[in-house]
C-alpha cells in the first residue's frame, strides 16, 4: 500500500514553518482535493474542479488550555505552502460524509460560527478510506480529549469507526513490536558485523599461517636446490686443484671441466634467479668456482705447453725421422697428431672456461711444431738436390759471340722441375693438413680448410695421407649452438696469424729448390711456374691462407729468376750493337727460334702468360735492335732489314701457326720485310731508268697547276725532250734490265730471297712504266713509245 502523507514528515516540517510565529504545533498534516459543492433541485450533489490543500491539525497550549485549530494550506506560485483558512475545532459541529461519492473518501466539515450558512461549506476528498479515517478520527480525538464533546457525525457508522481506530491501534501496536524487534535485529546484525569481522581476521591469519607454511616449505625446497648448486664434489675439486693429465686420467679431467662449467653457468643469470644472484653465500661461492677453474686453467695451460715441446724435441732427436744421404724420408705426422688427439677435448674446455688461454697454448704449438716443420723440409730439400743428376743448361742463348749449335744441343733437365714438384707434393698436403689440423685442434671457428673433394695437392688426388679425417678430432664443439656468424670472422684473421707462427721460415727451403734449379737449367722456371700455378689453383679454403701465400711467394720467386734470364738474354741482343759493321742475318735470329722451341716444350698449365709476356719483351728488343743496326750504314740499311726480317719469318713460321703471340710478331716481321722490299726495289728502279721516271714526276706535278694540253708547251717537256728522254733510257733496254737485276744479286747474302725479289722487282718497274705509259698517251697523244706489253715480254724473255 502507498504511504500515506499522513506520515509525511516532510510535509509535517512544511506546514510548521508556514505557520512559523504562531506557536502552534502540527498534530498531523494530510493532502486533500478542496471542492464545492451545489444544491440543486434534484437534491444531487455536484462538484467544482478539485483544488490541492493540506489540511493540518495544530494545537496552542496556554497554562492549562490547550486550543485546537484546523488549518488549510495552499501552494503558493513557487510550490511553497502558505496558511489559506483557519478553523477553531471548539466550532466544529457536523462532520458528514458524502454519499453521493462511491470511494466515501468525500466529506464536509460544518462549523457553526460561519456567517452564511446558505453557502455550501467545501468538500475535501482524501485518497481512501484510510487516510481519510486518520484525518477524521483524529479530530473527532481531539474534540473529545480537549472539548470535552463529540461533533455531530453523518455518512459514517461511529462503531464502524471504532472498530476502525481499534485494525489501527492493533498496526500500531504490531508496528511498535516491529519496530522494537528491529531494533534488536540490528543490535544482533552489529554482534554478528562484529564476530564476522572476528572471523574473517581469524581466517586471514590463519590463511597467512597456512601461506608461510607453504612458502617456507617451498624456501626450503629451493635452498636444498640452491645448497646442491654451491656444494663442490669433492673428487672434482681434487682433479681441478691436483690431479694428474696423463692420458689414463683424462676422462676424470673432462668430467670435472664439464661439473665446472655448468657449475658456472649455473651460477649466472638467467640460469639463476637475480635475487640468489646477490646473495653473500651466491657470491662466495661463484668467486670460489672462478678460484678452481684459474688454479686448473693455469695447471692445464703449464703441462700442455711443456708436452708440445716434449713431443717435438722427442722427433727431432731421433735422426732416422728425417731424410738422409740416400733416403728421401717423406714425413710423417699420424703418431703426432694421435697423442694431441688426446687433449683434444681439454682444450675444448679450457677454451669454454677461459677463451683468453688459448693465445698462449697457441703459440707454444706453433714454436714447437714450427721447428719440426722446418728440420724436415731443410734435410728433404737438401737430399732433394743432392740425389737429382741433371747437367746445367747455359744460360747464355741470344750472345753474338756464342757458337750457332751450342744451344741446340741442351741437355735434359726435367729432373729438376720433376725434384721440384716432389717437394710440393710432399709438403703442400702436409702443410695444409697441419693447418688444418692446428685450426680444429686450437679451436678456431672457422670453416673446414679443404672442402669435401678439394684439390689440396694439385693434382685432384685427396688428401695427403690415407687418413682422410685426420683433422677431424672425433669430438662435438661445446659452443655448438652458439651464433658464430661473428666470430668467425675475427677468429679467421687470429688463425691466419698463427699460421703464419706455425709454418714461417719453411719458405726458404722451396726458395731453395728454387734457385738451384734456375741454376741448373732458367727455362725450367716456365715448368716450376706452371706447377705452383696448378697447385695455387687448388687452395680455395680460406684457413689455409698461409699456404696460398706461400705458393704465391714460390710463384713471385719464380717469376723473378725467370725475368732476370730474360733481361740477361735481352742484354745480349742489346749488345749486338757495339758491332760496327753488320751482313747478313743476325745470330740471335735462328738462336730465338729455337729458344722459343724449347720454352713452348716446358709450358705447363698457366705458364702460359709468363712465356708470353717473355716472348714480347724479348721480340720488342730483337726488332728494336735490328733497326738500330740498319741504321749504322744506311745504303745496305733495306738489305739488311729484309734479309734479317725474312729469316724471322722463315725460322719461327711453325711456331707462329700455333702460339698466338708469335703469330702477332710474325704479321709484324711480315709487313716490316714488304716495307724494306718495296725501299730497295724502288731504289734499284730508279737507279737504272732515273731520267724517264723523273720526267714522269715532272709531269704529274705540273698536272696539279695546269691543263694537261698545256704541259708540252713547259720548258723541257717538249716532244723534242719526250723523244730525246726515251732515246736514252730505252736505248739497250735489256741491258739496263740486266744491270737491274746484277743490282739486285750483288749485296744480297741470303741467295733464296733472289728469285721472289726479282719477281717484285719486274712487277713493281711494270706497274711504274704502265703509268709512265698512260701520261704519255694522255700528253704526248702523237708520239709513240715501247708499249707494257712489249716490256712485259722483254721482261718474261730474261
Amino acid at each position: 500500500m502507498a504511504k500515506s502523507s499522513a506520515d509525511d514528515e516532510e510535509l509535517r516540517r512544511a506546514c510548521e514553518a508556514a505557520i512559523e510565529g504562531t506557536k502552534q504545533k502540527v498534530v498531523m498534516s494530510i493532502r486533500v482535493a478542496k471542492s464545492h459543492g451545489i444544491w440543486g433541485k434534484s437534491g444531487k450533489f455536484g462538484r467544482h474542479m478539485a483544488k490541492p490543500r493540506v489540511l493540518a491539525l495544530s494545537m496552542k497550549s496556554k497554562g492549562q488550555r490547550t486550543k485546537a485549530f484546523l488549518r488549510v494550506l495552499k501552494y503558493s506560485t513557487g510550490g511553497v505552502l502558505e496558511p489559506a483558512k483557519l478553523y477553531k475545532l471548539k466550532h466544529l459541529s457536523k462532520v458528514e460524509v458524502i454519499t453521493n461519492d462511491p470511494s466515501g473518501c468525500t466529506f464536509t466539515l460544518g462549523f457553526d460560527n460561519l456567517r452564511s450558512q446558505s453557502v455550501a461549506p467545501p468538500q475535501w476528498t482524501m485518497r481512501n478510506i484510510d487516510d481519510r479515517n486518520r484525518l477524521l478520527l483524529c479530530i473527532l480525538n481531539i474534540c473529545k480529549d480537549i472539548l470535552g464533546r463529540l461533533p455531530k457525525v453523518v455518512g459514517i457508522d461511529v462503531v464502524e469507526m471504532a472498530l476502525w481506530a481499534k485494525v489501527l491501534q492493533g498496526l500500531e501496536a504490531a508496528t511498535n513490536y516491529v519496530d522494537d524487534m528491529d531494533e534488536w535485529l540490528g543490535i544482533f546484525n552489529v554482534k554478528l558485523r562484529h564476530m564476522r569481522e572476528d572471523i574473517e581476521s581469524i581466517e586471514t591469519r590463519n590463511n597467512k599461517l597456512e601461506m608461510q607454511s607453504v612458502n617456507n616449505k617451498a624456501l626450503i625446497e629451493e635452498l636444498d636446490k640452491l645448497l646442491e648448486r654451491l656444494r663442490v664434489p669433492s673428487e672434482y675439486a681434487a682433479c681441478l686443484t691436483g690431479g694428474t693429465f696423463d692420458e689414463a686420467h683424462m676422462l676424470q679431467n673432462v668430467e670435472a671441466c664439464e661439473w665446472l662449467t655448468g657449475a658456472l653457468r649455473g651460477l649466472e643469470v638467467p640460469n639463476l634467479d637475480s635475487t640468489y644472484a646477490n646473495m653473500r653465500a651466491v657470491k662466495e661461492k661463484r668467486a670460489e668456482l672462478e678460484k678452481l677453474k684459474a688454479t686448473f686453467v693455469r695447471r692445464a695451460s703449464e703441462f700442455l705447453r711443456n708436452y708440445f715441446a716434449s713431443l717435438v724435441d722427442f722427433m727431432i732427436s731421433d735422426k732416422s725421422y728425417f731424410s738422409q744421404r740416400g733416403q728421401l724420408k717423406r714425413p710423417d705426422h699420424a703418431d703426432l697428431r694421435y697423442k694431441c688427439r688426446t687433449y683434444a677435448r681439454l682444450l675444448q674446455h679450457l677454451k669454454s672456461l677461459d677463451k683468453s688461454c688459448l693465445g698462449p697454448l697457441r703459440k707454444a704449438y706453433c714454436s714447437s711444431l714450427n721447428l719440426l716443420l722446418r728440420r724436415e723440409a731443410r734435410e728433404f730439400a737438401n737430399e732433394l738436390r743432392a740425389s737429382t743428376k741433371a747437367s746445367r743448361n747455359p744460360t747464355v742463348w741470344l750472345e753474338a759471340s756464342t757458337g750457332g749449335s751450342q744451344s741446340g744441343n741442351s741437355a735434359d733437365t726435367s729432373a729438376v722441375s720433376d725434384a721440384y714438384a716432389k717437394m710440393l707434393t710432399i709438403f703442400i698436403p702436409l702443410l695444409v693438413d697441419e693447418s688444418s689440423f692446428f685450426a680444429h685442434f686450437m679451436c678456431f671457428e672457422v670453416p673446414a680448410l679443404v672442402p669435401p673433394g678439394g684439390v689440396a695437392n694439385g693434382n685432384k688426388s685427396g688428401s695427403y695421407d690415407d687418413d682422410t679425417n685426420d683433422d677431424d678430432l672425433g669430438i662435438m664443439d661445446i659452443d655448438d649452438n652458439d651464433s658464430k656468424a661473428g666470430k668467425t670472422s675475427a677468429d679467421l684473421q687470429s688463425l691466419n696469424e698463427s699460421l703464419q707462427d706455425l709454418l714461417d721460415g719453411i719458405q726458404e727451403d722451396f726458395y731453395a729448390v728454387v734457385d738451384w734449379a734456375y741454376k741448373i737449367d732458367p727455362l725450367r722456371c716456365i715448368s716450376m711456374h706452371g706447377i705452383t700455378e696448378r697447385y695455387l689453383s687448388g687452395q680455395k679454403a680460406d684457413a689455409a691462407g698461409f699456404v696460398r701465400l706461400l705458393l704465391g711467394d714460390l710463384e713471385s720467386r719464380i717469376s723473378m729468376q725467370f725475368s732476370r734470364f730474360v733481361d740477361e738474354a735481352c742484354h745480349q741482343i742489346e749488345r749486338n750493337e757495339r758491332n760496327v759493321r753488320q751482313m747478313g742475318v743476325l745470330s740471335y735470329i735462328p738462336r730465338f727460334a729455337t729458344l722459343a722451341t724449347r720454352m713452348e716444350q716446358y709450358i705447363q698449365g698457366q705458364s702460359r702468360d709468363l712465356v708470353d709476356q717473355a716472348y714480347t719483351k724479348f721480340v720488342s728488343i730483337m726488332f728494336v735492335t735490328l733497326e738500330k743496326l740498319a741504321q749504322t750504314d744506311l745504303k745496305y740499311a733495306d738489305i739488311f732489314l729484309l734479309e734479317n726480317y725474312a729469316a724471322f719469318q722463315n725460322s719461327l713460321y711453325d711456331l707462329a701457326n700455333v702460339v698466338p703471340t708469335l703469330a702477332k710478331f710474325y704479321h709484324q716481321a711480315s709487313e716490316a720485310y714488304e716495307q724494306a722490299c718495296t725501299r730497295h726495289i724502288s731504289m734499284i728502279i730508279y737507279y737504272q731508268f732515273e731520267r724517264l721516271f723523273q720526267f714522269a714526276r715532272k709531269i704529274e706535278d705540273l698536272m696539279f697547276t695546269i691543263s694537261p694540253e698545256e704541259i708540252p708547251f713547259q720548258l723541257g717537256l717538249s716532244k723534242m725532250d719526250l723523244r730525246k728522254m726515251l732515246k736514252s733510257s730505252l736505248s739497250g733496254v735489256d741491258k739496263s734490265i740486266a744491270a737491274m737485276y746484277k743490282k739486285l744479286q750483288k749485296n744480297l747474302t741470303s741467295e733464296e730471297l733472289l728469285p721472289s725479289l726479282w719477281d717484285k722487282c719486274k712487277k713493281e718497274f711494270l706497274d711504274k712504266y704502265d703509268s709512265f705509259a698512260q701520261l704519255v698517251a694522255k700528253i704526248y697523244p702523237t708520239e709513240t713509245i715501247p708499249s707494257v706489253t712489249e716490256m712485259r715480254e722483254l721482261l718474261a724473255s730474261m
